[in-house]
């Protein structure tokens, strides 16, 4: 069925695409914050464990939100991690320690990475897309990751 919110099919494609990048570096951190919950290891173990359970459970709501604001505009977000692994501009890889400090300072540093790539990014589904409603919403959603990266921030002061 043809989506008609008054943005045209070419457009609604254009922003799917692109929330489909910013979908699986959600889902990537997402993933790497679950390995942080489950992984941490040193003294403050149960304080950080529940400190990431927090954060996890964010970015799944964060994840659930991006696919359905790709399945209001009439598109399929990306659902496999293969597609999440092409799309993304996030790395898998572990960088630093296993201990708290080591995944909070991954953790923060993607976080970060997404903020500057929606921010380079946001004005374009206004002028590029016409689409203002997607705007409005990437600017919710750096709000959210603003939070959850002063939260991981505040750890290493």
């Amino acid at each position: 069925m043809i989506t008609r919110i008054g943005i045209k099919p070419e457009h609604l494609s254009g922003v799917a695409h692109s929330l489909g990048k910013i979908m699986a570096d959600e889902f990537v951190l997402y993933t790497k914050t679950l390995k942080a919950h489950w992984c941490v290891t040193g003294p403050d173990f149960h304080s950080k464990h529940l400190f990431f359970e927090s954060q996890y459970g964010q970015m799944e709501e964060i994840v659930d939100d991006v696919a359905e604001r790709i399945r209001s505009l009439g598109h399929f977000p990306p659902a496999t991690l293969k597609e999440f692994l092409s799309l993304t501009h996030l790395t898998e890889q572990s960088r630093e320690k296993n201990d708290a400090t080591g995944h909070i300072k991954e953790l923060l540093a993607d976080h970060e990475s997404i903020l500057i790539h929606l921010r380079e990014n946001i004005d374009g589904y206004v002028t590029a897309f016409h689409d203002a409603g997607t705007s409005d919403y990437i600017t919710g959603l750096m709000e959210k990751h603003e939070k959850m990266a002063w939260m991981l921030r505040a750890h290493l002061e």
